[in-house]
């Protein structure tokens, strides 16, 4: 599995990654909507982490563009805990619901990557 983690915070993307790394699962990182967008285009991705507000291209909108370019492509929406009610929301009028809270549990997070890849399910 390649995964491709996007957040504004840098530390917490590169955390992610390493571990996501360290068992066995393939990740890069990127800061912005722009940089996921020029990323993906030159690899292939299975899954893709977006923090749901970032600057410019927020999560929704990301998904959106890069959904259109890769229908391959599962997603799963990281969220702040003060913003959790506002997306669900916004996640069940666009019909997306994997999304998890930061700060995130690794292993919950490994599980629904893990279940949206196995079962091609998920976001579509």
């Amino acid at each position: 599995m390649k995964v491709l983690l996007v957040d504004d915070e840098a530390d917490l993307a590169s955390a992610l990654a390493e571990r996501l790394d360290m068992r066995g699962i393939e990740a890069d990182w990127v800061n912005s909507g722009q940089e996921a967008l020029d990323r993906a285009a030159d690899n292939h991705y299975d899954l893709a982490v977006l923090d749901l507000k970032m600057p410019k291209i927020g999560g929704l909108e990301l998904k959106a563009r890069m959904q259109a370019l890769y229908p391959h492509m599962r997603f799963i929406f990281l969220t702040g805990y003060g913003s959790e009610k506002d997306f669900q929301t916004v996640a069940c009028e666009s019909g997306e619901q994997c999304y998890l809270v930061k700060p995130v549990e690794i292993e919950d997070l490994i599980r629904l990557m893990r279940e949206l890849t196995r079962n091609g399910g998920g976001s579509q």
